[in-house]
């Protein structure tokens, strides 16, 4: 299985080189899937998400399908992901994102289409692969106000866990401090990554991609 979990994106060139390694192809070779289901109960700006896109249509991939796999019955999305090179996982509220890959039975075949695609993960894409959900920040009430099951355990891709935005502005409470005050309650590895680092996957081998700071927990 081949996963690239970053925090905040394809923020640099050393995360964009290790995705070209994990495809083993040119991207104009190659066709992306930009789910971004996660984003949809998000308020405000989302200049954030448009960035992401427009990371990936800079790197020029042969094309680049928005799959939203809340809003589109099981036989439209499954056949666009399968259409796909690469499957690639937005940010937004992690909570949301597992709820409908729970709901939609993407989490059924996930692994089959994972044996012969790439995953991508920015931030809650990212931590969804991990095998809890406890250090996701985001608000669980509204999402139980519109009755959305909360899910607490993750697809369990990998065996540790992701904490995206290290130091970040956007998140001032999600410092090193912080991750190691949580990293007492769990006995799982931690990578705490700044938004220019990312977590490479191939196969046994897990690697850090970083031009930012990161650091690992237990």
């Amino acid at each position: 299985m081949k996963l690239l979990l970053t925090s905040g994106g394809l923020t640099n060139q050393s995360i964009v080189k290790a995705l070209k390694d994990l495809l083993a192809k040119s991207f104009n070779q190659l066709n992306l899937a930009f789910i971004p289901t996660a984003a949809n109960v998000e308020f405000g700006d989302k200049s954030w998400l448009i960035n992401n896109l427009l990371e990936c249509q800079k790197l020029g991939f042969k094309s680049i399908d928005i799959v939203d796999i809340s809003a589109l019955p099981k036989k439209i999305w499954q056949k666009r992901l399968e259409d796909s090179d690469a499957l690639l996982f937005s940010g937004g509220n992690t909570y949301h994102l597992m709820y409908w890959i729970n709901k939609s039975g993407l989490k059924d075949i996930l692994k089959k289409l994972l044996k012969t695609r790439v995953y991508i993960g920015i931030s809650a894409g990212s931590i969804i692969t991990t095998p809890s959900l406890k250090l996701s920040s985001v608000e669980k009430e509204p999402l139980k106000e519109i009755g959305e099951t909360i899910y607490d355990d993750g697809l369990g891709l990998v065996n540790f866990l992701v904490e995206p935005h290290i130091n970040s502005p956007y998140f001032p409470e999600l410092t090193f401090d912080y991750v190691e005050q949580e990293a007492e309650k769990v006995s799982s590895p931690i990578y705490a990554l700044d938004d220019n680092c990312a977590i490479k996957v191939d196969g046994k081998n897990v690697s850090v991609i970083s031009e930012g700071i990161w650091k690992r927990f237990n």
